[in-house]
């Protein structure tokens, strides 16, 4: 059997499905077609313990950062279909507020638009901002939890963990309501980096 990235990327498949597709269960995220810089920052921090999941830092305790990135440019390379929306997530309630809140932000809670970092089609900006479409509501619902309660953290100064922690429970549900109704495009590659200013600092697009 050829040693191909592919065939050693099979542990990762379990979870994250084919390909890196993702699975029908909720909490397992795609990461096919992923920017690589997004996914290389997520497996070192998951190897030194910024972020928490038994299984992913015994699968990657002992990578180096360069193998790391072997594996993020693989999956980050894949460019696969993305399966419609769930019949179920385009009905549900709140998604008035999401769009609001990802569009447009809320500059009261000094809360910045999504679209600002993660693109205006919400398909990610190069180099490590990823797209936000094609993810299960309750993975989303999950991570933003998570952010703002201090479960998840990034590379300082974490701007993820300031904005969700600026969004009530019912604001983060409406966010990631809205997103899993979207269809996701047919070109739902990242876009190049962007020359505007981000509205925050973020160590994570710096790494």
């Amino acid at each position: 059997m050829p040693d191909t990235m592919a065939q050693r990327m099979q542990a990762c498949t379990v979870c994250h499905g084919k390909e890196g597709r993702a699975t029908r269960d909720g909490y397992f995220p795609r990461i096919a077609g992923k920017p690589a810089g997004y996914l290389h920052n997520q497996l070192v921090n998951f190897r030194d313990g910024l972020r928490r999941n038994a299984a992913m830092t015994h699968l990657i305790e002992h990578m180096s950062d360069d193998y790391l990135r072997e594996i993020a440019e693989h999956f980050g390379s894949l460019d696969l279909p993305y399966p419609p929306p769930r019949a179920e997530d385009r009905v549900r309630p709140g998604q008035a507020r999401g769009e609001a809140l990802v569009k447009r932000g809320d500059a009261a809670q000094r809360v910045p638009a999504c679209v600002a970092c993660h693109g205006a089609a919400m398909t990610g900006v190069m180099p490590a901002a990823p797209g936000l479409l094609g993810l299960p509501r309750d993975y989303l619902v999950a991570q933003l939890g998570a952010w703002r309660s201090g479960q998840r953290r990034a590379q300082a100064p974490d701007c993820m963990a300031e904005i969700a922690q600026r969004l009530s429970p019912d604001d983060i549900g409406a966010v990631a309501s809205w997103l899993a109704a979207q269809p996701v495009p047919r070109d739902a590659k990242a876009l190049p980096a962007s020359t505007k200013a981000a509205p925050m600092e973020c160590g994570s697009v710096a790494r």
